[in-house]
């Protein structure tokens, strides 16, 4: 009896094993799922966790990876809007945010993922053929508007993919983009770079006229400070030399009543210049202005 019992106990568990197997499953944080009902989807699963089934063939479950993809496409020839053969290849993530619009575009594929990034290649090569195909060879290869033109040319490629891929409902999300390779085919490459120097050669003439002409301009306005600054000199010095013969008009009345003391004086000026500075004279006392020192001034000192 008690044999019996054991028995059932363990044949009991085993079958609440078989289905909790069989209606049971489980979703991990790196994964979305859909289930589907008689092979169309009627349950998608985007959080983690445990969930109910009916068994097969009434519901299966389709796991997908959740995490972002990262691929790159293929180097694409297109035409620059001015007729120039160019070769691209971009970068770009992506990944599901609607299980259940993406399970019918791609589960019918073994690799589902591989066949989502075939599409994606497909949109972007397209792309990046229509939207090159609106921009000059320097938008691309030239470092123009400090690179404006180039990361422009990025986002509309990107804007472009992800407006097809909402419009397609394909359950996906396009996280980012870049451009991954640019190169010009062997056959153009020199009349590309020819080309090249020939707009680098413009832009650096054109550098140099404007600062010949900024240099002409700083030397014509040095010379008009330099006029204006010499003609105020010249009118202050005027000015200082009429001041300075006034005066010594004034001076020249007394000196023409008393010539010796003029003499003295100018006499005593001389002497003071001759001695501003600390030195050592070696002189005639007879010669003018140093016959001060002897004592036939001393006359003209009491005088």
């Amino acid at each position: 009896m008690k044999r019996n019992l054991f028995s059932l106990i363990i044949g009991l568990l085993l079958l609440v094993v078989f289905v909790l197997l069989l209606c049971v499953f489980q979703v991990r944080q790196s994964e979305v799922a859909v289930v589907t009902t008689f092979g169309k989807p009627t349950k998608p699963i985007t959080e983690p966790g445990a969930y109910w089934k009916w068994p097969w063939p009434i519901n299966r479950v389709y796991k997908f990876d959740k995490r972002i993809q990262n691929f790159e496409t293929p180097l694409t020839q297109g035409l620059t809007s001015d007729s120039f053969a160019l070769l691209t290849s971009v970068y770009a993530g992506w990944r599901i945010t609607d299980p259940a619009a993406f399970f019918p575009k791609f589960a019918s594929s073994y690799q589902p993922i591989a066949e989502a990034e075939r599409q994606l290649g497909r949109l972007l090569g397209n792309a990046m053929t229509a939207i090159v195909g609106k921009h000059a060879l320097s938008d691309v290869v030239s470092p123009a508007d400090n690179g404006t033109n180039f990361v422009q040319i990025e986002n509309q490629i990107f804007a472009a993919v992800q407006s097809e891929v909402n419009s397609q409902n394909y359950g996906l999300e396009l996280k980012f983009l870049g451009f991954k390779k640019i190169q010009l085919p062997d056959n153009v490459t020199q009349s590309v770079f020819e080309r090249m120097q020939a707009e680098r050669k413009v832009l650096a003439d054109k550098s140099t006229f404007e600062g010949e002409a900024e240099a002409q301009r700083i030397r014509s306005e040095a010379d008009r400070k330099a006029a204006e600054t010499l003609y105020a000199a010249d009118a202050q010095a005027t000015t200082i030399r009429g001041q300075g013969e006034a005066k010594a008009a004034e001076y020249l009345h007394v000196f023409q009543q008393n010539p010796e003391l003029a003499n003295f004086i100018f006499r005593l000026n001389a002497l003071e210049g001759s001695l501003r500075e600390r030195s050592t004279l070696v002189f005639d006392q007879h010669t003018p202005p140093f016959d001060l020192f002897s004592g036939a001034s001393t006359n003209l000192l009491h005088k």
